[in-house]
């Protein structure tokens, strides 16, 4: 047997042996592809049949743990022999009273050589040559280490280190990249990479770089859109201020020609027929919020900002589905029941936040209890209880004068 043994474990489990292979694709015998995967992955290190035992969970529920151990490696040894007759008694061998992996027996391990992959990178000076180490080293994560046996003790440290490692390995290329101006390989990994980590902002962004300066805005403002309804229907946050400037770059329009007045005040014009409350997202209504805040400090306008809240009953939180449930009815609710001039809009998991302008302090509550009324009146079996706390804009402190 002198042709190398393949092995993949960064996704999909699969040892491959000249044409023939198999995979841990179907969920039978977990058991044995687990411990399998340690033979090889632990091969230079010694383990005992106790660890093996404990490894597998074989001494809690058999009167003969050490009988069901041998069992386990006949089976482990009958599925290498569909790679190569005799290859189960030759790949795995009795040393020292116990087993473990022929480790005479020649093979290739993606694992290693990514591992291996992104050290070299680290240490490489030349740009080129370090991009070109990380995409081979990216080129081969196809998922996370042994992630059909991840929630397993031994595999879950390793699963995140190698994730770890490839997200690492990510940035650095997709910096790289950038710096190259290599706009569509960018966007490729970024892709990929959101396969394997859709919760990263930090990739998000690159792609929406990617899609800005390869002309495509309407995608980078989709791709923001749906990275900002993921992260906060998971964790409840916002998008950080670099995503919100490269969305406000994407909603910008690059015309190269002079546009008539009469077309731009046609851009800027609502909808016809469009009636109650504007709701806009966070990052907008920031912007609005810091510009009434300058405009009162000279006009001395009276303007209020309402914070609406949702838990449950007794102050304890909701479930999930009911919180969305109610997050959406306050909200459809709010919009129909406002005026024309307010603005509103989600800023937390369970909060709504309005602004009120020309509105004093009894005004602004006298509409917050008519919200609470109708919301109960539409919705009287609900298990959401709201609470609301009313307080004044404050006016953009004044700059001092400069001195002469």
């Amino acid at each position: 047997m002198s042709q190398a043994l393949n092995i993949q474990m960064l996704g999909n489990f699969t040892l491959r042996y000249g044409d023939q292979s198999i995979d841990d694709t179907s969920n039978r015998m977990k058991k044995v592809w687990l411990l399998l995967a340690y033979l090889i992955f632990c091969r230079n290190s010694a383990a005992s049949q106790e660890h093996y035992l404990s490894l597998l969970g074989s001494g809690e529920d058999s009167a003969d743990p050490n009988g069901r151990l041998k069992a386990m490696f006949y089976r482990a040894r009958t599925m290498l022999n569909q790679l190569s007759e005799d290859a189960g008694h030759n790949w795995i061998i009795r040393k020292n009273g116990t087993y473990a992996w022929n480790t005479d027996i020649p093979l290739h391990l993606d694992a290693e050589e990514f591992e291996q992959l992104c050290k070299s990178a680290e240490k490489t000076v030349n740009a080129e040559e370090k991009l070109n180490l990380y995409l081979q080293a990216l080129e081969l994560y196809k998922g996370d280490f042994l992630q059909k046996l991840a929630v397993d003790p031994w595999v879950m440290p390793i699963n995140v280190y190698y994730h770890q490692l490839y997200l690492n390995a990510c940035e650095q290329a997709l910096e790289l990249l950038e710096s190259a101006k290599r706009w569509e390989d960018m966007a490729s990994l970024c892709r990929k990479a959101l396969k394997i980590e859709p919760y990263s902002e930090e990739i998000c962004q690159f792609l929406m770089k990617a899609c800005i300066h390869s002309g495509n805005r309407a995608e980078a403002r989709r791709i923001y859109e749906e990275m900002s309804e993921l992260i906060f229907s998971t964790f409840g946050v916002m998008p950080n201020e670099e995503s919100m400037a490269l969305y406000r770059e994407a909603s910008r329009e690059e015309k190269g020609f002079s546009v008539p007045s009469g077309i731009v005040r046609e851009q800027l014009r609502e909808p016809v027929g469009t009636k109650g409350a504007l709701y806009c997202e966070y990052d907008f209504f920031k912007l609005l919020y810091q510009v009434q805040a300058r405009s009162i400090l000279r006009s001395g306008d009276v303007i209020h900002i309402a914070l609406f809240s949702i838990h449950g009953q007794r102050g304890k939180d909701l479930p999930r589905r009911s919180l969305d449930t109610a997050m959406t009815n306050l909200q459809t609710l709010m919009i129909e029941n406002l005026r024309a001039g307010d603005v509103l809009t989600r800023c937390s998991i369970s909060q709504m936040i309005v602004m009120l302008p020309q509105a004093n302090y009894e005004n602004s509550c006298m509409v917050c209890q008519r919200i609470l009324r109708a919301f109960h009146r539409q919705y009287p079996h609900t298990p959401a209880e709201i609470t609301y706390s009313v307080q004044p804009l404050e006016p953009l402190a004044a700059a001092p004068h400069p001195q002469h």
